[in-house]
C-alpha cells in the first residue's frame, strides 16, 4: 500500500492500522521520523524498541528476520526501527517477507526510514503493492504546511495558537516537525494547557521559551560547512556556542541540506543543471531565491559520491549526539570542521 504525506499532517491513515511493515523515504528525513512516531504512538503495544541501521542488515540480511521473531529481553512486545541510506534494508525486507511465506512465524512492526531513497526505489516496489506493508514519501515542507501541522499539534496539546505565532515556530524550527513538537510541548507545559484546560498563547509567551529562529540560528552554519567556508565557519561555531544553538536541531537542519542536494541531484542526472528546471520544479526540490545561490555553489562541492558518504555520517553523528549530550556542542563542532573540509575539496 501507498499513503501521501499529507495523510500524516493530523493522524494516520487508515491503511497503517493493517500494516506491520512501513517504508518512510524521501528528502524530509524529520517528516518520515516523525510519521515514524505516530504510528509506534498508536500501536495498541509497541514494547520494546530495537534499533538497527541499514549498514547493519546490507552486511547481515537474516539479521532483521532474527530480531523481529525474537522474543523481548522482558517478556514483552517489540518493534524494529531501522534508519537506512537509500536501498540498504532490501534484501533484509525481501528475506524477512520470503521467510515468512515459508512460515517462519510471526514478526514484530518494522519501521525503515531509508534517507535517500525515494517511492520509486527497489525496496518502495517490494513493498507498495503488500496489503501488510505501508510506502509514503516525504517531500520537504514548506512553511505553510509545517504552520498547519504546528497548529494540529498545539490542538492535541490544548493550546490555541494564531496563525503568525504557529508560523514563528514552524521558522524556530526550522521546519523541522520534531523540533516543532518539541516547543509546543514546552509550550504548553509553560501555560500550564492540557485538553481538559485549553489555553491561548500569544508571540510574548513563546519568545519567554521559545528557539531561535533558523535564519539567525541554523542556516547561516549550514551554509558555512556545506559550501566548505573553513574561514567563515569559524566565526559560525562561535556565534553558535554564544547564541546556545541546540546541536540536535542544528544537526537536523544539515541532514535536510544534504537529503536535498542528493534530491536535486537525482533530478538533474549526471549532466542536468538548475537552470533546466521550471520554478514549480524547484519549488518542489525546495529551490528558493533566497538560497538559489548557496545551492548551486553547494551542488558543485557535493557530487553524488561525496554525498553517499556524507549523509551516512551525519546519522551515525546523531546518534553520537544524542547519547553524548554533555559533550554534543564539541563533538557538533569538531564534526562540522571535518565535513566542511571535505566540502572544499575538489
Amino acid at each position: 500500500m501507498k499513503a501521501k504525506h499529507t495523510e500524516f499532517t493530523r493522524g494516520l491513515p487508515k491503511s497503517a492500522s493493517t500494516a506491520s511493515i512501513f517504508f518512510f523515504c524521501g528528502p524530509d528525513e524529520a517528516g518520515a521520523s516523525a510519521a515514524a512516531g505516530k504510528v509506534i504512538e498508536a500501536m495498541p503495544e509497541a514494547g520494546e524498541r530495537v534499533e538497527l541501521s541499514g549498514g547493519d542488515l546490507r552486511r547481515d540480511p537474516a539479521l532483521l528476520g532474527d530480531e523481529a521473531r525474537s522474543g523481548s529481553l522482558f517478556g514483552d512486545t517489540r518493534h524494529i526501527y531501522v534508519r537506512a541510506n537509500g536501498d540498504e534494508a532490501h534484501d533484509a525486507l525481501k528475506a524477512l517477507i520470503e521467510t515468512s511465506e515459508a512460515g517462519a512465524g510471526d514478526a514484530a512492526p518494522i519501521l525503515v526510514v531509508a534517507t535517500a531513497a525515494t517511492d520509486k526505489s527497489r525496496t518502495a516496489k517490494l513493498l507498495e503493492k503488500r496489503k501488510d506493508a505501508l510506502v509514503a514519501m516525504f517531500y520537504p515542507p514548506d512553511l505553510m504546511s509545517v504552520a498547519t501541522t504546528v497548529r494540529a499539534m498545539a490542538d492535541g496539546a490544548g493550546l490555541r495558537l494564531g496563525g503568525d505565532l504557529a508560523e514563528r515556530i514552524a521558522r524556530g524550527a526550522g521546519l523541522d516537525v520534531r523540533l516543532a513538537q518539541s516547543e509546543v510541548d514546552k509550550l504548553a507545559l509553560y501555560m500550564d494547557a492540557g485538553p481538559q484546560s485549553p489555553k491561548t498563547a500569544s508571540v510574548q509567551e513563546y519568545a519567554e521559551i521559545g528557539a531561535a529562529t533558523e535564519e539567525d540560528g541554523f542556516g547561516p552554519v549550514v551554509n558555512a560547512v556545506m559550501g566548505g567556508e573553513l574561514p567563515k565557519l569559524t566565526s559560525e561555531i562561535r556565534r553558535m556556542k554564544e547564541l546556545g544553538l541546540n546541536p540536535v536541531g542544528l544537526l537536523l537542519a544539515l541532514e535536510r541540506r544534504a537529503a536535498q542536494l542528493a534530491n536535486i541531484s537525482a533530478k538533474l542526472g549526471p549532466r542536468g543543471s538548475i537552470d533546466d528546471l521550471g520554478r514549480g520544479e524547484k519549488a518542489q526540490l525546495g529551490i528558493f531565491w533566497k538560497e538559489e545561490r548557496e545551492i548551486r555553489q553547494q551542488l558543485s562541492n557535493w557530487p553524488v559520491r561525496k554525498l553517499n558518504r556524507l549523509i551516512p555520517r551525519l546519522v551515525a553523528l546523531h546518534r553520537s549526539l544524542l547519547s553524548n549530550s554533555q559533550a554534543a556542542e564539541l563533538l557538533l563542532a569538531q564534526n562540522l570542521t571535518e565535513i566542511a573540509r571535505f566540502a572544499a575539496k575538489r
